[in-house]
């Protein structure tokens, strides 16, 4: 008999609700540090090492962060994390200087991407097969896309009518506001090894050739989100398009893949993952070599709502394949896992592309992330045979 579907329901708001308040956060001091910084007189060399921060505390966090989750739940953890969000908004608020956002930067980035990988162990134990995985997490991936919006909007407003100090005020009272979410929450008991010895190494996980297909896929993708944000303002300087239609184009990109994200669950019945995976990654391939070949922004325009179809479905079906390849007991530590390799392609798929592009011209680039994604499609097929 097939499993009813899992709507919208008190607790998965919950678990929306701490996402977008402690993304929030960490998003608003992202857009808000970097403008002060440079505000300050800092050099654009010292903002990108800023915005670096917020992505290299999880590359090192996400591991132990998972593995706390495997042992205390949601609860525990995310009073934790919301704390930290919570003092590095403080402290930015408080002593407003380079060194202090730096530090903000780390703990707010830190907090942020432990506390994700907490709330997706905690959904998955939410669905008990693979068509409620997929609906569960099909809501829980439009979290991020209105706390990438909402926490720069409520910086914005905040540095234009009260300044920056207030901004990260009220950017550490939006991290405090997802306790009153979770506090309620039914903590699932921690997963324990069903023989003693048995939880092992991270190596025993890598170790498993599913596994390594699924974190390279992975990775493939998420790099390709990376880039796209990366590279498409310099195809759009080459091409003279003005910068309000660069982030218009942007813009449809983010709001295409929250779009696809919003029906997932309501047709995940009919979805396979290793078929929609397949289908974005050829997609995807497809995408990026047409990209250099548009002059227009109208044409560049196309390439990113359609791109941003494509990867926005990729998430839901990655989580709900994780949950059902790793063991119970080690569901938080594959999440982390699965973190740090995002945490890795977003610092350096940017240095990495921008060398690359600044030697032998950014088209190159998009016709270089093709061929990377066309070739991993392969292992995406692979995913049929996990089922």
């Amino acid at each position: 008999m097939t499993s009813p579907a899992i709507r919208l329901n008190v607790p998965l708001l919950r678990l929306i609700g701490v996402h977008i308040c402690i993304n929030g956060c960490m998003a608003g001091i992202r857009m808000a540090a970097p403008l002060l910084a440079l505000r300050q007189g800092f050099s654009a060399a010292a903002v990108g090492m800023l915005l670096a921060l917020f992505a290299l505390a999880p590359l090192f966090l996400s591991l132990p962060a998972g593995r706390y989750a495997d042992r205390h739940g949601l609860k525990r953890p995310s009073l934790i994390y919301m704390a930290l969000a919570a003092v590095g908004a403080a402290l930015a608020a408080i002593w407003p200087t380079f060194p202090v956002l730096c530090v903000a930067a780390l703990l707010s980035g830190g907090a942020t991407g432990a506390a994700v990988v907490t709330l997706q162990r905690h959904a998955g134990r939410m669905a008990d097969d693979p068509l409620r995985l997929k609906q569960v997490f099909g809501w829980l991936a439009i979290a991020p896309s209105i706390a990438n919006f909402l926490g720069p909007f409520v910086a914005g407003l905040m540095i234009d009518n009260a300044g920056f100090r207030a901004s990260f005020a009220v950017m550490g009272v939006m991290a405090l506001l997802s306790w009153p979410f979770v506090r309620n929450s039914t903590d699932s008991p921690a997963e324990q090894p069903a023989k003693e010895g048995e939880r092992g190494s991270s190596w025993e996980l890598l170790a498993s050739p599913r596994m390594r297909v699924l974190l390279l896929l992975n990775w493939v993708l998420s790099s390709c989100w990376d880039v796209h944000t990366f590279v498409v303002p310099i195809l759009g300087h080459e091409r003279g398009i003005s910068a309000s239609l660069i982030g218009t184009i942007l813009g449809a990109f983010a709001a295409a893949a929250t779009v696809v994200r919003a029906f997932l669950p309501l047709v995940a019945a009919r979805l396979q993952e290793w078929a929609v995976i397949t289908s974005a990654m050829v997609a995807a391939a497809a995408l990026y070599a047409a990209y250099p070949l548009q002059d227009s922004a109208f044409g560049m325009g196309i390439c990113s709502v359609l791109l941003g179809l494509s990867l926005g479905t990729v998430q839901p079906m990655v989580m709900s394949t994780l949950h059902q390849i790793t063991p119970p007991h080690r569901q938080g530590e594959a999440l982390g896992l699965r973190m740090m390799s995002i945490n890795v392609s977003s610092i350096l798929m940017p240095m990495v592309f921008g060398t690359v592009g600044a030697t032998i011209g950014v088209s190159s680039v998009f016709w270089a992330v093709s061929a990377m994604v066309a070739a991993g499609t392969r292992g995406a097929v692979k995913l049929k045979t996990w089922r």
